[in-house]
């Protein structure tokens, strides 16, 4: 037998051994997400009671499993409606947040009345919640965290589920103002003005009560100077004046267009009137 006849064979039974151990890592993977209890026919409370102590212990999946297990030998039962959202925070705890929302969402949809029913979609919120990502990232979770978070506030506004949705709701804000900031300042430096000062109106306009408006409203005083309209640019230089006369975004802008002969401070004073900044501030936004 010759060499190359040896070390075909040979290439052979390696890619022959990793094919076998990927699909047995694969069948395994398989088993492990359809695993299932043998069946043993326990009353229900007991069944959750070994749940709720492999969830005490972090033992998730084996308390997913037991959890399961109250829905599959007594359906009807009231410990069945209370594991069936025990699972899903079960999976929430286990970080599988994907098969958290999906139990939170059968539970809602099987319990629409339920006094439970409001953590159900505390839940779903959460799960968006902590996948928020950094600004420089697609936004799409933090989109959907909004969007969930605001379900809770508008459907349960009185509970403490939408009172800590109401503070969650300020960081996903946030984060979604600087992901418009982020994409703003790139326009700016590649000297697309147009297109920058869409992005920095939208923060005035839709999130002006995140910390990122002070900024965007420095930025479009910088875009209009670009542009050369100095008349607009002094407009928004006098409204972040009057909202923010000690930041230091407001000085950038001051010192900006006192190089075009534009004096900040005199503007302010002329126009004392609060009812004329809020004018001017919807005119411009």
């Amino acid at each position: 037998m010759t060499k190359s006849v040896c070390f075909q064979q040979l290439r052979m039974s390696i890619v022959a051994l990793v094919i076998g151990l990927v699909l047995s890592g694969c069948s395994t993977f398989g088993s492990k997400s359809k695993q299932k209890l043998a069946y043993e026919e326990r009353p229900a409370e007991t069944l959750y009671n070994n749940a709720i102590r492999d969830m005490d212990t972090g033992r998730y999946d084996r308390a997913i499993l037991f959890f399961d297990e109250v829905e599959r030998q007594h359906p009807f039962s009231r410990w069945a409606r209370r594991s069936m959202l025990m699972s899903a925070y079960a999976h929430y705890s286990s970080g599988d947040y994907d098969d958290a929302i999906t139990s939170s969402e059968r539970f809602i949809s099987l319990h629409p009345g339920s006094d439970s029913t409001p953590y159900a979609y505390y839940l779903i919120a959460i799960c968006h919640y902590e996948q928020i990502f950094d600004v420089g990232r697609d936004q799409g979770t933090t989109v959907l965290a909004e969007a969930s978070l605001q379900q809770v506030v508008r459907r349960y506004p009185d509970s403490d589920y939408a009172r800590d949705a109401r503070l969650k709701l300020e960081l996903t804000h946030d984060h979604l103002a600087g992901k418009e900031m982020d994409v703003g300042r790139w326009y700016l430096r590649q000297n697309h003005y147009l297109a920058a000062i869409g992005r920095f109106k939208n923060v005035v306009r839709t999130y002006e009560t995140t910390s990122q408006v002070e900024e965007a409203m420095h930025r479009l005083v910088e875009s209009y100077v670009s542009l050369g309209l100095i008349g607009e640019a002094k407009q928004v230089g006098s409204v972040l004046g009057y909202n923010y006369p000690a930041g230091d975004w407001y000085f950038d802008s001051y010192n900006l267009l006192s190089k075009y002969g534009v004096d900040l401070q005199v503007e302010l004073k002329v126009k004392r009137e609060r009812g004329y900044w809020i004018r001017l501030k919807e005119r411009l936004f």
